[in-house]
């Protein structure tokens, strides 16, 4: 029935990310549609901040995603406790704004570790349940930045390609098995990530002329986008990124010719 296209109920989700930021706004809308939550956070007790306020059953706990052996354990877990893993949602990501001749190995190591190697445990962790359970959705973080660049992201912007190659190739493994993989490509989100940027008035102002919208994103706005693909209205939907960067991606310049 199309009334019941965006509902998760019935459904267990793991936000990954969940203790700040976007994670938190989506497992907040996710409880909000219905879903049992799982908020999974490095910061234990920002994940458990999160899950108390939810209510509605929601549980917490702490995850690092750069431990294999720990993602694996903590979605065997969901799965044992709940008997399903339906929705898998990975937000985390760090960014070292440098130019590339600055770089030093222990930053592009930090940058990777966690973006690209963290989101491959996720992905490789969620789908060895999914595909095992035959059904199940998720959905990986990229960027405009997977797309578009500007100096000094050069690692990041990496990584964030990474994942959208990354979250294709799983859609074509896991298809098979009823498992759809896709992922988001936000904007300028006014998260603690991009905090040091709104800090500078200039920076913050180009950014927000930038989009065809003209301002920053609030978290909040990446949850429709992302309950969209987790939720049946996108159940023919996989191998794909959506942005929901105000139109950052559509436009080629920053100049409007004369009489417009």
């Amino acid at each position: 029935m199309a009334e019941n296209l965006f509902t998760l109920e019935g459904k267990t989700a793991a936000i990954v990310g969940g203790g700040s930021g976007i994670g938190e706004a989506v497992a907040r809308g996710a409880a909000a549609h219905g879903a049992r939550v799982v908020v999974l956070d490095v910061r234990e007790a920002e994940a458990g901040r999160v899950a108390d306020q939810i209510g509605r059953g929601a549980s917490s706990a702490a995850l690092d995603i750069r431990d294999s052996t720990a993602v694996n354990a903590a979605f065997d877990d969901i799965a044992s406790q709940h008997r399903t893993l339906d929705i898998v949602v990975c937000t985390p990501s760090i960014n070292v704004r440098k130019p590339i001749l600055q770089y030093t190995p222990g930053e592009f190591e930090r940058v990777v570790d966690l973006n690209l190697k963290g989101s491959f445990n996720v992905l490789q962790a969620a789908g060895r349940v999914m595909t095992a359970q035959r059904s199940g959705s998720i959905v990986i973080f990229s960027s405009i930045r997977s797309q578009v660049v500007e100096p000094g992201q050069s690692v990041y912007a990496m990584t964030k390609a990474g994942i959208v190659q990354l979250v294709r190739t799983a859609a074509a493994e896991f298809g098979p098995a009823g498992v759809r993989v896709n992922a988001i490509g936000p904007g300028v989100v006014e998260t603690p990530l991009t905090a040091p940027i709104k800090a500078h008035a200039a920076w913050y102002e180009a950014y927000a002329h930038k989009s065809a919208l003209r301002r920053w994103a609030r978290a909040d706005e990446m949850v429709g986008p992302t309950l969209f693909l987790v939720s049946d209205a996108a159940s023919y939907v996989t191998g794909t990124i959506l942005f929901a960067d105000g139109g950052w991606t559509a436009i080629d310049g920053r100049f409007t010719p004369p009489g417009m």
